[in-house]
């Protein structure tokens, strides 16, 4: 049996799967994390001249929360611990994570430059950022803790 595989973009590698992040994460799983019901989502997956990005925001239908969801996959030459190490330059006050990917860190709220009630996190893992965002939280804590089991199940994705 003989495959063969024609391919338009430089980025795709087979050792890397594209993934779609609102399939990951769907909509039954967005009102699970933000706890009220979200509007229909409008998720995005783009080739980019650095890697493939797959984009999606679940928005409550109260409006008071949202989850953002990101997903970059470098294509060669592109490195995504310079896009978190970019971002930790700007961010203010990160943590490390542990546990999570190669490389995790989180931040929270105004001391990081955040509105209030905001809590994003980034993971790295081989040559994949993955970010998530949950704003119009009332305990920063417990929203953490989502976003931490919402990164683990994008990362076992990648």
């Amino acid at each position: 049996m003989i495959v063969v595989a024609l391919a338009t973009n430089a980025t795709i590698r087979a050792a890397d799967t594209r993934i779609d992040v609102s399939k990951i994460i769907d909509k039954a799983g967005a009102e699970s994390i933000l706890e009220e019901p979200v509007n229909a989502p409008a998720p995005r997956n783009v080739d980019g001249s650095d890697g493939y990005y797959s984009k999606c925001n679940y928005y409550s239908t109260s409006g008071r929360k949202r989850l953002v969801l990101r997903v970059y996959q470098a294509a060669e030459g592109f490195d995504p611990q310079k896009e978190l190490e970019a971002v930790a330059e700007t961010a203010g006050a990160m943590r490390a994570i542990s546990g999570i990917g190669d490389k995790a860190r989180i931040t929270s709220g105004v001391q990081a430059g955040l509105p209030s009630r905001v809590v994003m996190l980034y993971v790295v893992k081989g040559k994949s950022l993955v970010t998530i965002g949950i704003s119009g939280v009332d305990d920063e804590n417990l929203a953490a803790e989502k976003i931490k089991d919402t990164a683990q199940k994008i990362v076992s994705q990648l």
